[in-house]
């Protein structure tokens, strides 16, 4: 029995098809609105081995799990220090950005949380809000002040880092920065290689694109990938084939490797994030303010650091 009663539901899925590379219909015509009930969603991760999405609830405090094979939600962590990003790191582990505790945190198989980094330089972080991890098992972080603008994403504090950056944790624990020129850094994922890092400005509602360097310790370049034309971006991925999907205010826009903006899946709320799942990651969830959804795309979504599809 769910503690949290599913409000499902469906929707129209619509798509504007702004390049005639960008084939429709992609997949389902209608999106699935799997639970309702939230503040502020965001930081959706798929489990392939549960078949289960983890996804935040940052005002109200929770991480909430929704399943594949039963469609219940149910509490997964709360208090959860007003969580926000979620990740696998390349053993499978959960890996969060905690915006109430101002640290990013790994869950053990045997459900142990352990801090990876909470300060740099002696200062407290601002508040941690999405995260990958490279093949290499570094985890790369972005740490914009959201949690501490104010008490609703978390406690309202001063920034102590003098900015907000984004930051490398080496396998060995050392935690480096690696870009200081952003606003306020927001989504991020590399490329199936490794080699590139996207990361999105939302306050510049752009996505950047930089090439990793130094036997993948570092970044370069750092060029305006897209420029949202509703609202800003928030979180991204990417699909096999290199395109980059990126949440924004109307819903989903969809880029080719070269920039082109293909396409857009338009949302009746604000999309904060999203991730694929499902046995052939053509799943994708969005979490989109107070609403977890889903839909088949005719797309597979790159896989994360740990995926044993992989």
């Amino acid at each position: 029995m769910s503690l949290l009663e599913p409000l499902a539901g469906t929707v129209p899925a619509v798509w504007e098809k702004l390049d005639d590379r960008w084939n429709g219909p992609l997949g389902d015509k209608h999106l699935e609105r799997l639970w309702t009930g939230g503040r502020w969603l965001e930081g959706p991760v798929y489990s392939p081995q549960g078949r289960y999405v983890l996804f935040s609830d940052i005002p109200n405090d929770r991480i909430l799990r929704w399943d594949e094979t039963s469609y219940q939600v149910s509490a997964y962590r709360e208090p959860a220090g007003n969580t926000n990003g979620h990740t696998r790191d390349t053993e499978g582990r959960l890996v969060s950005c905690e915006h109430g505790t101002r640290r990013v945190t790994r869950t053990g198989h045997d459900g142990s949380v352990r801090v990876l980094a909470d300060g740099f330089e002696g200062h407290r972080l601002n508040s941690p809000n999405d995260v990958v991890v490279r093949p290499d098992g570094s985890v790369w972080f972005t740490d914009p002040a959201y949690g501490i603008d104010s008490d609703y994403e978390g406690h309202q504090a001063e920034i102590e880092t003098e900015g907000c950056h984004v930051y490398r944790i080496a396998p060995d624990g050392a935690i480096t920065k690696v870009a200081d020129d952003f606003n306020r850094p927001n989504g991020l994922v590399f490329s199936a290689d490794g080699a590139k890092l996207y990361v999105s400005d939302t306050e510049e509602a752009t996505i950047r694109v930089f090439d990793v360097v130094n036997d993948g310790t570092a970044l370069s370049g750092g060029e305006v990938f897209a420029e949202c034309g509703n609202g800003a971006f928030d979180g991204i991925r990417l699909d096999t084939a290199g395109r980059v999907w990126g949440a924004a205010a109307d819903g989903v826009h969809v880029y080719a490797p070269d920039a082109t903006l293909l396409g857009k899946l338009l949302v009746p709320e604000i999309v904060s994030n999203l991730c694929f799942g499902g046995a052939k990651r053509n799943r994708l969830f969005l979490t989109a303010t107070t609403s977890l959804y889903s839909l088949y795309v005719n797309a597979n979504g790159g896989p994360e650091a740990y995926d044993p599809r992989s």
